[in-house]
């Protein structure tokens, strides 16, 4: 039975140059195919069980115009999640890199890597290539960062149930038709667990090591990205950067700060509907308290949304009701239905702005279309049980928009499957 997600097996990318107002637009390519390799049974479970692990992790985390594409992948990290193709070094060696918008550190395997995946940068072939000293600026933003006895700089990082240790490092980025000199990012020397991003990680959190810090003004500190649904066969989502071809018809909510998690994108929930019903969840469920890190953030990272605990049992109260039908479980969702329902939609009314969900972002099919399971789950019950988290099957088919520098992310829908 064929997974609705997908591998990447190769990619190749044309690119297609036009000019408005001196601003040049490049689109490039993307190649997939299916994989068929487990059920949908199986494989559903395993999803549910590893997006577990990534979002018991987010706590624990401290002008132009360029349009890249986005894909997805499954490959051997936690949850299924979206991919860019990016180039690193002089001449640029392309590495296809996860997009994360709840991790500031960008990182890429290296040559002579233990652990590492078979695709490397490799820094000697690049003529713009430097390590980065110690008691450099970037070296102090970084945790249990250590010198080594060349004086460069380097540190430890865990990722979801993975550890590894790099090399901090400066080199160019190009992104489509774009530079960005001087980036830095982790250059990976060793790996231990199965869940990093093979070939590296966009981090698009909000720290000083972010995508959008480190372009300064190139981007004005605006990105957006639309991702595709993971049943969508041969699709190109997007990553625009920059404020120019951004939704003009769009609301916004507020970027709520919280300087103990800088990282993340926290936004103000005030309410859920599932159709025309107000849900009864108690305020507490939606408070912002950067003492505790409770609120809500908006993540490409974990698959599914998880809600805090009167939330969720009031969505999935409201759901089963209006269902009506004998429902069932799978793996780590706990409505599932083995027959045809009518799926209600389901808003989140954000402050600004709401977000109406539709039929594909509610719940998840089988292939063969046999079971159907609501999308969303309850947050694990420990130091996260007071996040909500807006996860990417719940943003497909739509356009997320991110003005850093305004301090605000709006929504709007956009097939883009």
């Amino acid at each position: 039975m064929a997974l609705f997600f997908f591998s990447l097996l190769s990619l190749f990318f044309s690119s297609l140059f036009c000019t408005s107002h001196g601003i040049s637009t490049v689109t490039l390519k993307l190649f997939h195919n299916q994989v068929q390799s487990r059920s949908w049974d199986d494989t559903l479970f395993e999803m549910a069980e590893l997006d577990a692990s990534r979002v018991a992790n987010l706590l624990g985390l401290k002008a132009n115009k360029t349009v890249v594409p986005i894909g997805s992948g499954r490959q051997a990290i936690n949850t299924p999640s979206y991919v860019a193709r990016v180039g690193v070094g002089t001449p640029p060696q392309v590495m296809t890199m996860l997009l994360d918008t709840s991790n500031d550190v960008p990182w890429v395997p290296c040559t002579a890597c233990p652990g590492c995946a078979a695709t490397v940068f490799q820094p000697t072939l690049s003529t713009t290539y430097k390590p980065s000293e110690c008691g450099s600026p970037k070296c102090s933003l970084l945790h249990s960062q250590t010198c080594t006895t060349s004086g460069s700089c380097s540190f430890n990082m865990t990722y979801s149930d993975s550890s590894f240790e790099a090399a901090l490092s400066q080199d160019s980025l190009s992104l489509a038709n774009d530079s960005v000199p001087g980036y830095s990012f982790g250059c990976l020397t060793k790996v231990s667990g199965q869940s990093l991003p093979p070939q590296g990680l966009l981090g698009l959190g909000r720290g000083s090591m972010g995508l959008m810090s480190q372009s300064g003004p190139l981007y004005k500190g605006v990105f957006s990205y639309c991702l595709p649904n993971f049943r969508a066969p041969g699709f190109t989502g997007s990553l625009k950067l920059g404020p120019v071809g951004q939704p003009i018809r769009i609301k916004y909510t507020p970027l709520l700060t919280n300087p103990r998690r800088s990282s993340l994108y926290y936004v103000k929930l005030g309410a859920i509907l599932v159709g025309r019903t107000k849900l009864p969840i108690p305020d507490s469920a939606f408070a912002f308290d950067p003492a505790t890190g409770s609120g809500t953030v908006f993540d490409s990272g974990t698959m599914v949304t998880r809600l805090v605990a009167p939330a969720y049992e009031a969505l999935k109260a409201e759901f089963r009701k209006r269902i009506n039908k004998t429902v069932t479980t799978l793996g780590g969702f706990d409505t599932c239905y083995n027959e045809a329902i009518v799926v209600p939609h389901i808003t989140f009314q954000f402050e600004g702005m709401n977000m109406t969900l539709a039929d594909d972002n509610v719940v998840i099919k089988s292939s063969a279309g046999t079971i159907t399971c609501l999308a969303m789950a309850e947050a694990p019950a420990n130091v996260n049980a007071v996040v909500n988290v807006i996860a990417n099957f719940q943003q497909q088919n739509h356009r997320v928009v991110y003005d850093v520098a305004n301090g605000r992310l709006g929504v709007s829908r956009e097939f883009c499957s």
